[in-house]
């Protein structure tokens, strides 16, 4: 079956199952694009950047933040990082606020995700059912074996294309979307993790009293 055939099988739904297709597919090329660009330069520059704090380069840490602020972690190190002589429990508030604060871009588009997975299988079935009626509104009780009960049957299965078209877009869709979830899941630990690093490390040089917390001024 070629496509227009497909398309005139399915009914009307094929034109928002095809809609959601294509907005599907360009979300999950973006997320895919924001995911690879985190993971590839990510735990490189978390390491970079605690290993000069340690050694009590804050500005060079700074400086190693500021060329990689398009990572979340980065601008939440910072956030906190920029602060004027904070107090351990202020570096703290300061960590935990901004990483809150990028939550919604690691989450991104999780809900529309969440949307076409509900609504494909129904307009699939939505489909399914126009068909049907359309295809029982031409039956004559009459002609039981007759040439109009072929064509019933025929169209009862051409009305089953448009739930398989809904059932394909929300299985592809699904199994990308719970890909992002682990993910972002995994994303939320690290930065935990990173940020409890960052903290102690601060906290440190806090007790010690050493006063040039953030960059140099």
């Amino acid at each position: 079956m070629g496509i227009t055939n497909l398309f005139a099988a399915g009914g009307v739904v094929m034109w928002p199952l095809l809609a959601f297709s294509v907005l599907a597919v360009a979300l999950i090329i973006e997320r895919v694009r924001f995911w690879v660009k985190i993971n590839t330069r990510q735990n490189r520059v978390v390491r970079e950047v605690l290993n000069l704090y340690r050694l009590n380069n804050v500005v060079g840490a700074m400086d190693k933040l500021q060329k990689n602020a398009d990572l979340p972690i980065a601008r939440i190190f910072l956030t906190a990082l920029e602060l004027e002589e904070p107090t351990p429990e202020e570096f703290r508030l300061a960590l935990e606020s901004e990483a809150q604060a990028e939550i919604p871009l690691l989450k991104r588009f999780q809900n529309l995700f969440d949307t076409i997975i509900s609504l494909a299988p129904l307009l699939g079935l939505l489909g399914t059912v126009l068909g049907l009626i359309v295809s029982f509104a031409s039956l004559n009780i009459g002609d039981v074996g007759g040439s109009r009960t072929a064509g019933v049957t025929s169209g009862i299965s051409e009305a089953l294309v448009s739930t398989a078209s809904g059932l394909v877009v929300a299985i592809f869709v699904l199994l990308f979307a719970n890909t992002f979830r682990g993910l972002y899941q995994r994303q939320i630990a690290l930065i935990q993790e990173y940020g409890g690093q960052l903290e102690l490390l601060y906290r440190r040089r806090y007790e010690r009293g050493d006063k040039a917390y953030a960059s140099a001024r």
